[in-house]
């Protein structure tokens, strides 16, 4: 189970406007779009066996 702790600024109405999360939580997430948006762009690319990425990994020693 995921616990946040976000707490909220409101206006004069106790509408929502902004919060404020645990800066964990906020690099958490913004690491998640990043790793969201290269899959985006990677889409559209063909995808390659696990041999073939740990032949790739090894040749550039890496692996």
């Amino acid at each position: 189970m995921n616990t946040t702790q976000e707490q909220y600024v409101v206006d004069s109405d106790g509408k929502r406007k902004a919060v404020i999360l645990p800066t964990e939580q906020y690099e958490q997430i913004l690491e998640d779009l990043h790793d969201l948006a290269v899959l985006a762009e990677r889409r559209g690319e063909d995808s390659i066996s696990i041999t073939e990425m740990k032949q790739r990994l090894e040749k550039d020693g890496l692996l």
